[in-house]
């Protein structure tokens, strides 16, 4: 009897593009939301930024110096014309794009003091609020930031979160547009700061309980991963996610400092990666483990959720994302590969292996066109996976 043919599966699609230039691993990297360009910054301090339509180098400056390296990189609709640089070097820095590039020096240099392998994070808002703020949703917008005067670009403002840190819990309202989240100068915290201002507003838990036996992180370990957000539901106040060394996350809210309003402990060892949907209503988590847990956060209860445990053959997971329609989400991991799942019915869709080295970020790009995947083989690769489709007249 004949055997029945079965079909092959598809074979998993290659990058339609693959940057190179940077000479070491390259840690990170980010869209820009308006404008066609690919920010990347690697181990040797070095930030390029790429055209995503020639897929040629920009500009490229030295941003972190010494072995430090850029350790994240971070553009949004609230930046406008500025991306951020975080280094290891205990710093971060805004710089300016201009009509040539990147400016040569940034316009704002943070002193956070934090030395940590922990990634910053930008406050991210419902992506309905932010299509009707900004236009930055998955229908592409063409509207280009204003250029800033050139005289600002020369000058290079630094500042000491002791000249005014400003600690304190009540009145923290806004777009979130100039805040980021990094992990905290004492390890086991998380820091709000202001970036116009260059303040730190507050740190989770307060300073205040730091050395209490109650202490809700000093048994955690080191901040891993963190994820700022401004649910619909809080009033115009940031929420963090924070990831631990012990595998745990914890959800913050600003005006209770003193203790987290969640736990769980999704992870067996360290989890390393954090990332919050579109809807600011769940997300995904990575780490060192053989685990991708994705999840939903009950507002009104102030609990987590587990909604899909997903299984690997090989552990480490160094980076989540996910895409801003909620459609699709993707992971980096320490064995060469890129996953892309269905984020809502939580399956897999694809493993991508083109790297040959650890990856260490996976990127959307904010029309949902375009991902990007970075990796220590010193190389970005864009892809094109499940297009949305164009909306009909």
């Amino acid at each position: 009897m004949a055997s029945i043919e079965r079909p092959r599966r598809r074979p998993p699609p290659d990058p339609v593009a693959v940057l190179r230039g940077h000479r070491a691993a390259v840690n990170d990297a980010c869209f820009h939301p308006s404008l066609p360009l690919l920010f990347s910054g690697a181990a040797d301090g070095e930030l390029r930024a790429w055209d995503t339509a020639s897929h040629r180098t920009a500009s490229s400056v030295w941003a972190h110096a010494g072995t430090a390296g850029v350790y994240s990189v971070a553009a949004g609709a609230g930046l406008g014309n500025k991306i951020i640089s975080q280094g290891r070097d205990g710093t971060c820095k805004c710089w300016v794009i201009e009509e040539a590039g990147l400016s040569r020096r940034p316009v704002l240099t943070i002193k956070t003091s934090t030395y940590h392998f922990c990634k910053m994070s930008l406050v991210k808002s419902p992506s309905f609020a932010h299509s009707v703020r900004s236009g930055s949703s998955c229908e592409t917008s063409d509207v280009e930031p204003p250029r800033e005067a050139t005289e600002e670009n020369t000058e290079s403002h630094v500042v000491n979160p002791t000249e005014g840190s400003q600690e304190h819990g009540e009145g923290i309202t806004s777009s979130g547009q100039n805040m980021m989240a990094i992990a905290g100068q004492e390890s086991s915290q998380v820091e709000l700061w202001d970036i116009t201002s260059a303040r730190k507003i507050i740190s989770l838990p307060q300073s205040s309980s730091a050395n209490a036996k109650d202490h809700p992180t000093k048994q955690k370990g080191l901040c891993m991963a963190v994820q700022a957000f401004i649910p619909y539901e809080s009033a115009g106040y940031v929420n963090i996610l924070s990831s631990y060394e012990d595998g745990s996350t914890l959800w913050w809210d600003v005006r209770k400092p003193g203790l987290p309003i969640s736990s769980v402990k999704y992870h067996s060892e360290s989890a390393l990666s954090v990332a919050i949907d579109g809807s600011c209503n769940g997300g995904i988590s990575g780490g060192a483990d053989d685990k991708v847990v994705i999840f939903t956060l009950d507002h009104p209860k102030g609990a987590f959720t587990l909604r899909k445990e997903i299984e690997l053959e090989r552990p480490g997971i160094a980076g989540t994302t996910i895409r801003p329609d909620n459609k699709i989400a993707a992971t980096a991991g320490w064995d060469h590969r890129i996953r892309v799942y269905n984020y809502n019915k939580g399956n897999a869709l694809a493993v991508l292996k083109y790297h040959s080295d650890s990856c260490n970020a996976v990127t959307f790009s904010s029309d949902c066109k375009l991902m990007a995947s970075c990796s220590t083989d010193t190389t970005v690769a864009l892809w094109e996976l499940y297009p949305p489709k164009p909306k009909a007249n």
